[in-house]
């Protein structure tokens, strides 16, 4: 999994980060249903991180029904989290991302379907 440069100039809190890359590697398939997530010392050694942030960020997935805890073993991701974190990720994009990219497109004379065809 990259490493997050957690300095990046977003305001966004650390443990959002965070959750943003464990979403993603949930999503793309680095750890599928049922595979255990980095203890969170592993998980913030990684990072660089402080481990409390790292905690902050995996009791989210916790409160979100998206991972499961195993007492003195772990937590592993839950059934039906990828698609779960999926359809929450689209609906953020096309609410928050999305209206920005259209916008500057405009502002710069870029048409969708042109784009597509150069790809």
């Amino acid at each position: 999994m990259a490493v997050l440069h957690l300095m990046s100039p977003s305001s966004r809190p650390v443990y959002l980060k965070l959750r943003d890359l464990i979403a993603a590697a949930i999503i793309d398939g680095t750890y599928p249903e049922g595979a255990m997530l980095p203890s969170v010392r592993a998980f913030a050694a990684e990072q660089g991180a402080n481990p409390l942030t790292v905690a902050k960020a995996y009791q989210q997935f916790q409160l979100d029904g998206l991972v499961e805890v195993q007492r003195g073993v772990g937590m592993t991701v839950a059934h039906g989290a990828a698609e779960r974190l999926r359809r929450s990720e689209r609906e953020s994009f096309l609410a928050d991302e999305w209206p920005q990219i259209r916008a500057r497109m405009r502002r710069l004379g870029l048409e969708p379907g042109k784009l597509l065809d150069e790809l």
